[in-house]
């Protein structure tokens, strides 16, 4: 990751090397990997909005992604391929279809035998067209809970910082979860999920800088709520409604999209 290297990435490093000699005495408690193919279909509404301002174009992207958990701790993490197969500055598209590559790693340590955790969590993007990269750090404090009817939630709180081509330094605070449900239909297997992160305080630089057109206003949202069908334990295949606002580089607009995905579940 050259000269962004992740702050957050090292202080994660770091916790897991504390750990390292409790993880070898023992197994994950649970694991899931799978490699998978999707479609992102952006609305018209947002292709129109974001038309003068990091237009949005649809495009297909490979992802992998996976995650373990442990007495002490849990990881996730993910990374994409969009636009596998073009060049880095796409002609045809104008620069809208980039080969770009995305990641992400996430990281509850549990606080001994409470439901309260330190979390880390490190976003990584870029457009090698456009030679742009954008990497956010948060460090803050996590939560957990499974309900009586399965419902599980993974809320989490903490500081933010930003490595980018145009601000580096603190960025404000992101107050996010992840929540998921399990349940059976038609003799079928499913699932509903979500994940959400608000950004809130940013810098008024980051703000000027990294956003196309404008400034974005301080508050970010950004998320997807997601509709899983398990046919078979080695197939997942789902719909994602995708949304933010003042984020992906476009200020002060609404984007959505819809998410088309097949998942082959290796582990």
């Amino acid at each position: 990751m050259s000269r962004y290297a992740p702050t957050a990435l090292a202080a994660a490093t770091l916790a897991v090397a504390t750990f390292s000699s409790t993880a070898q005495a023992e197994g994950p408690q649970w694991s899931f990997a799978n490699a998978s193919v999707n479609y992102l279909d952006w609305s018209s509404g947002t292709e129109a909005r974001t038309a003068n301002n990091a237009a949005k174009s649809d495009f297909y992207y490979l992802e992998l992604e996976g995650g373990a958990g442990y007495s002490w701790g849990e990881f996730y993490g993910f990374f994409d391929i969009e636009n596998p197969g073009h060049d880095h500055f796409d002609e045809d598209s104008n620069g809208q279809d980039n080969f770009r590559t995305a990641g992400k790693v996430t990281s509850h340590l549990y606080l001994g035998d409470t439901p309260f955790s330190v979390y880390l969590h490190v976003y990584d993007f870029r457009d090698y067209g456009y030679n742009s990269r954008e990497q956010d750090q948060i460090l803050g404090f996590g939560y957990r809970h499974t309900f009586d009817n399965g419902l599980w939630v993974k809320p989490f709180i903490g500081a933010a910082r930003v490595q980018s081509d145009g601000y580096t330094g603190m960025n404000g605070a992101m107050l996010g979860w992840v929540a998921g449900y399990d349940f059976k239909a038609f003799d079928q297997s499913f699932s509903l999920t979500n994940w959400h992160e608000q950004t809130f305080e940013r810098d008024d630089d980051y703000l000027e800088q990294n956003y196309v057109g404008d400034k974005a206003g301080s508050i970010g949202t950004n998320g997807a709520v997601a509709l899983w069908w398990h046919p078979h334990p080695a197939i997942t295949t789902g719909v994602q409604y995708r949304y933010s606002d003042n984020k992906l580089g476009t200020p002060n607009q609404y984007q959505n999209a819809m998410i088309y995905s097949l998942k082959f579940n290796f582990l």
